[in-house]
Formats: structure tokens, sequence, C-alpha cells
């Protein structure tokens, strides 16, 4: 296996990203691959955020992870910092090899980096597999999620 570059993602990246959160029962519903410009909209607003942390996972010159990485200051927890770890995707023919391990560590090494005390995740409550792997690295199903679309 070759190495893996885990980078800052750029425009050109934008149709390898949406085409990996379109490729699933989920985002096959929620995903527009065929129209590129919401996505290069966010990705505008995104990069203009220091906050924000959208990255890919290069092998061989090809986009074949993603990860959404938000840098959250607050109140609670006396005044700490969390980070909240979105939209993980694994291109189809990488699943099963450890790439999503590494991008998850790589969240968690950056999170530390920025003083973060707390890492914290949704899933879809129908991603069973993905419930699994995140419980072998450590994460617990502490707390119920809700959402209201608008």
């Amino acid at each position: 296996m070759t190495d893996l570059e885990i980078r800052r993602a750029v425009a050109a990246d934008i149709s390898a990203i949406v085409a990996m959160l379109a490729d699933d029962p989920l985002g096959a519903q929620r995903e527009s691959p065929d129209d590129p410009a919401p996505y290069l909209a966010a990705f505008e607003r995104l990069s203009g955020d220091p906050n924000q942390q959208l990255v890919v996972a290069v092998r061989d010159g090809r986009v074949v992870g993603t990860l959404h990485l938000t840098i959250i200051p607050g109140l609670s927890r006396k005044g700490a910092t969390r980070s909240l770890v979105e939209a993980v995707r694994v291109h189809a023919d990488e699943r099963g090899n450890g790439l999503g391990t590494q991008l998850i560590e790589w969240a968690i090494d950056e999170s530390r980096r920025q003083s973060c005390r707390l890492v914290q995740l949704t899933s879809d409550a129908t991603r069973t597999d993905a419930h699994r792997f995140y419980e072998r690295l450590g994460f617990e199903a502490s707390h119920v999620g809700f959402k209201l679309p608008l």
C-alpha cells in the first residue's frame, strides 16, 4: 500500500468528495453530484472560517477519503474547546483497509493540537456498522442527537 496524505481540501477536490458523500443509500437521497454550485459555495464558506477543516485523504494522487472537523470554543466544561467530526467517508475501493481509522486518528490528533478537551460526532441511527467502528476507536454513545430540518 502506498503512502497516504491527509491534507486540507481544495476546490478541485469537491467533485470527488461529493461523489463519496453520495455513494451510500442515505447520501444518494440527499446529495446532487450533478450540480456542483451549492458544494462550491459551501466550500468557499468553509475555507474562510479558521475553525473549519475539510480534509481529504489522498493516495496515488486520488482522493480516497474525507472528513470535516469543526473546532468549537465554549463555556461549558470549564470553558472547554471541543471538536466535531462530520461527513466521514471512505471511497468504496478503500473500505476495510484501515483508512477510516487513520482519518479519525488524524482528527483526534488535530483536536489535541487545537487544545480540545472533547471530540464528538454524530452518526445516523441506521449506520450500525459505523457505530461499532466508532466504539472500537473509544467513542461512547453517550447522548441522543436531535435534528430539525429547516
